[in-house]
């Protein structure tokens, strides 16, 4: 296990310059188990590697399984933010909060046919007579 230090809470630069900075490190001993980014969405509604969010998951020295998320933007006046949640298996299978960053550590399955299918409604199609 390795020693990880984290930022917790958020940062935000203004236009002129000047930055107001509310984190703080918290540091634990962990195992590094995944991490996945995914990119937000630009003006025309295309993914953009300007803001993102950032998702590691850690398995710590007492056993625990703690998500790191760090919600970045390189745009100014854009907070960038830090949390630290503890999760459980659950948490991270396929109907789980984490399900994304579960699958990337080997807590995912494929889905079933029941999972997979739809409904109409959730298509935002329309039901026909």
């Amino acid at each position: 296990m390795d020693k990880v230090t984290v930022l917790v809470g958020s940062v935000v630069a203004g236009s002129s310059g000047q930055t107001n900075d509310n984190t703080q490190e918290a540091e634990f001993e962990a195992e590094e188990l995944a991490s996945r980014t995914e990119y937000g969405l630009g003006r025309g509604g295309g993914i953009t590697d300007s803001r993102g969010v950032t998702e590691t998951l850690y398995k710590t020295s007492d056993g625990r399984l703690v998500v790191h998320v760090e919600g970045w933007s390189n745009w100014q006046g854009e907070p960038n933010t830090y949390t630290l949640h503890e999760v459980t298996e659950a948490d991270l299978g396929v109907a789980g909060q984490w399900a994304a960053l579960g699958a990337e550590a080997g807590y995912g399955r494929p889905l079933t046919l029941d999972e997979a299918i739809s409904p109409v409604d959730r298509l935002g199609y329309e039901e026909t007579d």
